[in-house]
């Protein structure tokens, strides 16, 4: 019966790692998708600005 137990244990925390694993991979996800956007539009605006490198 103890054997049962840890091994419930051990899946539980394995389960709970996992998934906030899961949510943290998904908030770095909207971030990194936040400053793809963010840089697409730094480098549209330097593109559209027309600066000349001399």
């Amino acid at each position: 019966m103890n054997i049962a137990l840890v091994i419930i244990i051990v899946i539980a925390i394995i389960l709970a790692i996992f998934g906030g694993l899961n949510s943290a991979l998904s908030w770095l996800l909207w971030v990194a998708i936040i400053v793809g956007v963010i840089a697409l539009i730094a480098f549209l605006f330097r593109l559209i600005s027309g600066r000349n490198r001399a």
